[in-house]
């Protein structure tokens, strides 16, 4: 189980890892042993709350496919049960940030003063093409 929340969790059925070998370089043994962690969870066919599952599918992440599959791999530590956990611990901040409400932004208006600086930049500009013309 995967906890996400105080009330949210995710079951280990709906998470599928796979060990793999990790790219990069190594020694004798790294064609041997699988370290890195593939990470699979669809985020259509699981349990949690459609308000988490609308959120995610609207995040614009690399991570997140067009099917709504995310896909983490985790190759950062030599063991594969360390992986493992950063794997895990990726998908949960990726979900806690994804059920974070956004702030709606307020629009504001120019201040008098930058308003009053662009005009000044403006005409400034307009007078020292006005005296190129003079010249040529």
């Amino acid at each position: 189980m995967l906890q996400i929340g105080s009330h949210i969790t995710i079951p280990d059925t709906e998470i599928e890892i796979h060990a793999v070998r990790a790219q990069g370089a190594g020694g004798q043994h790294v064609n041997k042993v699988s370290s890195a962690v593939h990470l699979r969870f669809d985020i259509r066919a699981s349990s949690l709350p459609m308000s988490y599952k609308e959120a995610l599918l609207q995040l614009r992440d690399h991570r997140i496919s067009a099917d709504g599959v995310v896909t983490i791999k985790a190759q950062q530590f030599r063991s594969q049960e360390h992986n493992r956990e950063d794997a895990l611990n990726r998908l949960r901040e990726l979900i806690q940030h994804a059920a974070l409400p956004r702030k709606k932004r307020k629009p504001t208006r120019p201040t008098k003063g930058s308003q009053d600086r662009r005009v000044d930049r403006k005409k400034k500009t307009g007078r020292l093409k006005a005296l190129r013309r003079l010249i040529e």
